[in-house]
């Protein structure tokens, strides 16, 4: 049976990158040797690092603007504290979006107070604020673009008067944005872009070296630049299926084009969401995530029912967060839309049988 994999992470990846990427395993180029056991300093891994680095500058059209790609370990969570230890120097303000958002405000306050902007705290992070003021004299503003767990996404963006950080760990690469007016974007692989294992880091070389206190070298950033990614060993797996998923990605047609797709997937799902009375969504209607569908039954009384469909449908990873309950159903960009469809199928006919 063919599984729909709507899981919020590790993600569902494209299934030639899956093929590509198992042959890896036994036989990487054609060498007779496992990408699992050559050298990391070896030529055919540094030519992969070299392409993964420039392809994820070029999808996100920031090439030759002062930029730098880097793949690094640690998950998002370890951008929390190195983004902070960074670039704060006196105090730095953020907005507070859903449960990440706010672990990464926990990690600044190590070095210094930090200002919540605003926060949709009080309503277990339903929506996105907005109409926010963001100072001047802070040395960044950090938001969060895409909360997986709550399914809201930030749809525009401030002007930010100061660097603007921005956790798109879940809908990178995604849909088209001016990349440019961001000066740090993070991100790990394992929401939109390949394994568990790396995070890539996209950041403008002018904004660092500018905090007082020494910076540990695993944690500093222009250390890793200066490297070329490789300060120490790098996670070779994931950024060798990472480079694939984006190779993938622009034989598509880059992100324009895969925007389209994922369109036309939330709009399948959230339609069927506000015409079946059945089911409410979780998250304010503007602020709706494209990448993680949340919504619930409204009588619990079908659940069973209902989750006896899905399984029998192949659909994997569709309960909700314990922060949330109910269902999420993640659509990043290798989800097709029959998966989806498949899943809509499934809510109509429970409507039907109700």
């Amino acid at each position: 049976m063919q599984k729909h994999n709507f899981s919020a992470g590790p993600c569902v990846l494209p299934k030639e990158v899956l093929q590509k990427a198992s042959e890896s395993v036994l036989n990487f180029n054609n060498d007779n040797l496992s990408l699992l056991e050559i050298s990391h300093r070896s030529k055919p891994f540094v030519d992969v690092m070299e392409n993964a680095r420039a392809l994820a500058l070029e999808l996100l059209g920031l090439e030759g603007k002062g930029y730098k790609a880097l793949f690094l370990q640690g998950g998002a969570s370890m951008q929390f504290l190195m983004v902070a230890q960074n670039l704060l120097e006196k105090r730095a303000a953020y907005l507070n979006t859903g449960t990440w958002a706010n672990n990464a405000v926990k990690e600044a306050r190590i070095f210094d107070d930090i200002l919540e902007v605003a926060s949709s705290k009080d309503a277990n992070y339903n929506y996105i604020p907005k109409g926010y003021d963001i100072p001047e004299d802070h040395d960044y503003f950090h938001c969060t673009s895409n909360n997986t767990i709550f399914g809201t996404q930030m749809k525009t963006f401030p002007n930010s008067p100061i660097p603007m950080v921005c956790d798109m760990s879940s809908d990178i690469f995604s849909r088209s944005l001016d990349f440019s007016q961001f000066d740090l974007i993070y991100a790990g692989a394992q929401k939109n872009m390949g394994p568990a294992g790396t995070t890539l880091v996209v950041v403008k070389e002018d904004i660092l070296g500018k905090v007082s206190r020494k910076i540990p070298s695993m944690l500093d950033y222009k250390v890793h630049i200066g490297k070329g990614s490789m300060f120490n060993t790098p996670p070779v797996f994931p950024i060798y299926v990472s480079m694939l998923t984006m190779q993938w990605l622009k034989d598509l047609g880059g992100i324009a084009a895969i925007e389209k797709e994922n369109e036309k997937k939330a709009r399948l799902i959230y339609s069927e969401i506000d015409l079946n009375p059945l089911f409410k969504g979780f998250a304010a209607k503007e602020d709706r995530s494209d990448m993680n569908a949340t919504f619930s039954l409204i009588n619990d009384d079908l659940k069973e029912t209902f989750e006896t469909m899905v399984q029998e449908a192949g659909i994997n990873g569709l309960n909700g967060h314990r922060s949330v309950g109910g269902y999420r159903a993640s659509m990043y960009n290798a989800l097709t839309l029959d998966s989806v469809k498949v899943l809509v199928e499934v809510m109509s006919e429970l409507e039907h049988k109700a």
